[in-house]
């Protein structure tokens, strides 16, 4: 009789509520709520190149009239933590110039934003430090490098990037280097392939172990993503990547390899940029532009495929023409907060999102450094 009654007041209820209740997307969620689940969070963007600027003068410290990073939108936008990328155009690689470029970039983030702004910056290089600089109210800073071909072929030289604070490294850029192909250009005829990682190549992958460098994936060939993730003892990510099943591009993972990825620990950090979430959508006048949505496909579409573990947030802010209608530049975080409350997440599962699971791979891989 009890479950006949509450049966019949669930119908009834059900029945009579308004349709807007009925489903998690559309959830009405108060400002309030926003701010409070937002600034719980420890939001960790694993992939910003305002670096590009930084290393030719801008200074990231007052708001820009341009760009998509500075600290004013930093701090309004809750950015606990950013992986700045020590980017290293292909060009470099004429008259090996490489390891050079890269460290002009190191430098930046060293002296240009760290060293202006140590109120607003700590540098950081382990997980323990992200989380000692938010707990001091700070933002942290580390360093990723993008481009294998920055090390021109040297372990001496990755070991140095290493003890200079990088703490990532993406195998490759949009150019196939001497010891790992990429997804840029993996179907030139003109360009030297590998069939993915050459044996050089794997050992930099065990280096990059034995350091307690992350393994980033963005940007390589399908083949070099498998052959990385054989190798690898640790978790590896892809520091700034989206799904090919919603926008079929070689930029993007397929579900095979986000499953793969997922299930030995790893992470991939969705990309803002909007050529990578819509097909088509590269930044030029008029329809299609990305929207807030758009990413929020994105994320759900890992998670149905990986799980809540799988997802974290790689923006590429300042290093890509269009970003999304909603999710303009770094201030604009709390509206991905807002859309993705209104879908249904929970306040934990949207701090695993923004920061909590690359926390958990960079201590998998802390821990397996050295071995």
């Amino acid at each position: 009789m009890k479950f006949y009654l509450l049966t019949s007041l669930w119908i009834a209820v059900t029945m009579t509520a308004p349709a807007q209740n009925m489903s998690p997307q559309n959830k009405t969620v108060s400002d309030a709520e926003v701010m409070r689940v937002h600034r719980s969070t420890l939001l960790i963007d694993t992939h910003n190149d305002v670096t590009s600027r930084t290393v030719e003068g801008f200074d990231i410290g007052p708001r820009a009239p341009t760009g998509h990073t500075d600290v004013v939108r930093l701090k309004e936008g809750g950015v606990g933590a950013t992986f700045f990328a020590a980017y290293v155009s292909s060009k470099y690689v004429d008259g090996n110039r490489s390891a050079n470029r890269a460290l002009e970039m190191i430098d930046t983030v060293h002296h240009d934003i760290v060293g202006n702004h140590p109120n607003d910056f700590v540098f950081a290089t382990t997980a323990a430090e992200i989380e000692a600089a938010h707990n001091q109210g700070k933002m942290a800073a580390l360093i990723g490098i993008e481009g294998g071909h920055a090390i021109e072929d040297s372990l001496r030289l990755l070991r140095d990037f290493y003890a200079l604070g990088v703490r990532y490294m993406t195998l490759t850029h949009t150019n196939t280097n001497h010891w790992a192909d990429s997804s840029g250009d993996v179907t030139k005829t003109d360009v030297e392939h590998h069939n993915g990682l050459t044996p050089f190549g794997k050992d930099v992958v065990r280096e990059m172990n034995r350091l307690g460098m992350i393994v980033d994936i963005s940007h390589v060939a399908d083949k070099t993503f498998w052959d990385a993730l054989e190798v690898s003892r640790a978790p590896i990510f892809a520091s700034h990547s989206s799904s090919r099943a919603l926008a079929d591009v070689p930029r993007n993972m397929t579900d095979e390899m986000i499953s793969a990825l997922a299930k030995k620990g790893g992470v991939v950090q969705v990309n803002f940029n909007c050529g990578f979430l819509v097909v088509g959508a590269e930044g030029k006048p008029g329809p299609p532009r990305a929207t807030l949505a758009d990413v929020v496909k994105h994320i759900d579409h890992v998670k149905q495929i990986g799980g809540i573990d799988a997802i974290g947030i790689g923006s590429d802010f300042d290093g890509v023409e269009c970003t999304p209608d909603g999710l303009e530049d770094a201030s604009k975080y709390p509206n991905l907060t807002r859309a993705l409350l209104e879908k249904g997440y929970s306040a934990d599962e949207i701090r695993k999102i923004y920061g909590g699971n690359v926390l958990r791979v960079m201590r998998a891989v802390e821990a397996a450094a050295g071995k």
